[in-house]
């Protein structure tokens, strides 16, 4: 059974997308076996398209932060409860 993965990052924008850049030495390598029809490897990166409906489904935008993970062996997008603490 492969090692749990769960990571907490921003999504960024790139040109017209939103984007996941998920380090392979955090994670990413094992993270890029369960996204082939999602994922690319670009340098040494995990980059993962977040497509417009799940952006909305997830309320998530530029800056927003998500955890992934490989819970139950399969790739998960969700939003991180951090995006919802007041600060100040």
């Amino acid at each position: 059974m492969p090692n749990y993965i769960s990571i907490q990052g921003p999504v960024e924008r790139v040109g017209d997308d939103l984007m996941l850049r998920i380090p392979l030495s955090a994670g990413g390598a094992e993270l890029a076996l369960l996204t082939t029809k999602i994922g690319t490897i670009e340098d040494d990166e995990l980059c993962i398209v977040i497509q417009p409906w799940l952006a909305k489904l997830l309320k998530v935008s530029e800056g927003s932060l998500v955890i992934v993970d490989n819970k139950n062996g399969k790739f998960t997008i969700t939003r991180s409860p951090d995006n919802d603490v007041k600060t100040g």
